[in-house]
């Protein structure tokens, strides 16, 4: 196990050092944030004078051992629009951001779940088919039309719910549904898949020739060996509802990262865009590191290695 978790501790690190390689090269080639800094009617000699004093005449791998270095300290520069530290700004967004993926996350699992086990229970059957049926369609509906049709229908029309913003709790639930519900449609149809085949094996049979109850058979035997390889999917989809909260966070006006990262990319600020890249890049890793440990928690064969 150790060797193990060893083993993707190093490929994480080597991950994230990839992803500040990436940032930089991108961040360099879409344009000079002196010009942003400088007021248009600088001269020539004023903005070479700043990239100077910036160092963003030195080398191109010095400048990177720079960005990395203050990476580290947490120091990405000051935002262009907010005119304050683009850590900080960033940070203040993180809260709402976190809120959102956890509703969304706790919606997909409350419906994918439950969906999951009784479309494979009922295998072949009119309710499976209906199951099926709308788990195929969660998974092709755009998440920013499902945002303005809930939006319509319940905020304008109905009147139930607020139509933008953080204003009470019950801002959260259109932002979360809308969020969770592909990964709900995606943990549905992979955890059915794995439960009619794990329901076929020889150990399962053996489990009903001793009389043990249906229930028993379903949650204790299927579903949990079912859930080892289904992890990793759950790991992989709450990472992508962090970059996903982008299109939902922007349709609603969710104060977070997602809609901070549109506005900065609209205004050119750089250095926010920097941060938010970094931030849901790392935060991909380590999730998927995590999940990594509980593979090894729920699947012993892991654990000796």
């Amino acid at each position: 196990m150790l060797k193990y978790l060893s083993k993707r501790l190093v490929q994480s690190l080597i991950a994230i050092l990839g992803i500040t390689v990436i940032v930089f090269i991108v961040l360099n080639i879409t344009g000079d944030p002196v010009t942003l800094m400088l007021p248009e009617t600088a001269s020539f000699e004023e903005i070479e004078a700043m990239r100077q004093k910036l160092g963003f005449n030195d080398p191109i791998l010095v400048q990177y051992g720079r960005f990395l270095l203050n990476a580290v300290r947490g120091d990405f520069g000051l935002s262009y629009n907010y005119n304050q530290p683009a850590l900080d700004v960033v940070l203040e967004r993180v809260p709402a951001t976190v809120t959102l993926t956890l509703a969304a996350l706790g919606v997909s699992l409350l419906i994918g779940i439950p969906a999951g086990i009784i479309s494979a229970v009922k295998r072949n059957t009119l309710t499976d088919t209906v199951i099926r049926s709308l788990a195929l369609l969660g998974q092709c509906v755009p998440a920013f039309w499902l945002g303005i049709m809930m939006m319509l229908l319940f905020a304008v029309r109905l009147h139930w719910l607020p139509t933008s913003g953080f204003e009470t709790w019950g801002s959260l639930v259109m932002p979360a549904f809308t969020l969770g519900l592909f990964t709900a449609a995606t943990i549905t149809r992979m955890l059915r898949s794995n439960m009619i085949e794990i329901m076929g094996r020889e150990y399962i049979d053996v489990a009903k020739a001793k009389g043990l109850g249906a229930f028993v058979i379903i949650m204790k035997h299927a579903f949990k060996n079912a859930m080892s390889s289904i992890m990793t999917i759950i790991g992989m989809q709450a990472a992508s509802l962090l970059g996903g909260a982008v299109i939902t966070e922007t349709v609603f006006a969710w104060p977070g990262i997602g809609r901070l990262l549109v506005q900065s990319i609209n205004k050119s600020d750089f250095m926010v865009v920097e941060v938010i890249v970094l931030l849901i890049a790392t935060a991909f890793v380590i999730i998927n590191f995590i999940v990594d440990i509980l593979y090894c928690v729920i699947n012993p064969r892991i654990r000796l290695q």
